[in-house]
């Protein structure tokens, strides 16, 4: 019990005195994932929009195909990636590998399936109450889209706080991708499982600590968002 309280107090020094290590830690960590969840909101957004207003062939598959892939394996992205950046894969010539840009690939190919269903629902209730004015009015497919947009805005910022709460705690893929440099590619979730093997607590707990909030911040301004949603 004491050293369990050691280990807090000094988690809480560590974070106290701005420990330049944790720093630069947690500014990884956010920037990746702020990164990765933009790109999956640009990306997954409009294609969840687009599978909300138009009907084609496989159109049923592609909505499945999404809404399975939300639950994808982390390390299987990882695997994925690791061959195509790897210096034998195709994709080896870049030198992403170990990199802060193949850790925002992988959290990106996350995050986006969670963005295209967040928005294709809510979308598809708009797009059944307003898609006949919508095409009285002559838009196009693109100003269609951006009317949903418009309508929904407060179901893009939950979808995009999902992305980054879904991308800030994953562990799996990037620490396959990324290889957990210190310094370079070392995350708040890679570091917290690294420095937990290696017995540094405080560290360990610091991160921990941070990591909760930030999670604990996000899901809670997505669970009020969605409440304003389902009040109106």
């Amino acid at each position: 019990m004491n050293d369990f309280t050691r280990s807090v107090l000094a988690a809480f020094a560590l974070i106290g005195e701005a420990d330049p290590e944790l720093l630069g830690i947690v500014g990884l960590s956010v920037r990746v994932s702020l990164t990765a969840s933009i790109i999956a909101l640009l990306i997954g957004a409009p294609f969840g929009a687009l599978l909300a207003i138009t009907r084609f062939r496989g159109r049923q598959v592609i909505i499945v195909l999404t809404n399975a892939l939300l639950g994808l394996p982390p390390v299987v992205v990882g695997l994925a990636l690791y061959l195509l950046l790897s210096r034998s894969g195709p994709l080896g010539a870049a030198g992403l590998l170990f990199t802060p840009t193949a850790m925002v690939i992988a959290q990106t190919l996350l995050a986006t399936p969670i963005v295209v269903a967040l928005v294709h629902r809510p979308a598809s209730l708009l797009w059944a109450e307003y898609g006949d004015l919508a095409r009285i009015d002559g838009l196009s497919t693109l100003r269609s889209i951006g009317l949903l947009f418009a309508l929904g805005r407060t179901s893009l910022l939950t979808a995009f706080l999902a992305a980054f709460g879904r991308t800030i705690a994953e562990v799996g893929a990037i620490i396959i991708v990324g290889g957990n440099i210190r310094g370079f590619t070392r995350t708040m979730t890679t570091a917290i499982a690294l420095e937990t093997s290696k017995g540094d607590l405080p560290l360990a707990l610091g991160l921990g600590l941070i990591l909760l909030a930030l999670s604990v911040a996000v899901s809670t301004v997505a669970f009020l968002l969605v409440g304003r949603v389902g009040e109106k």
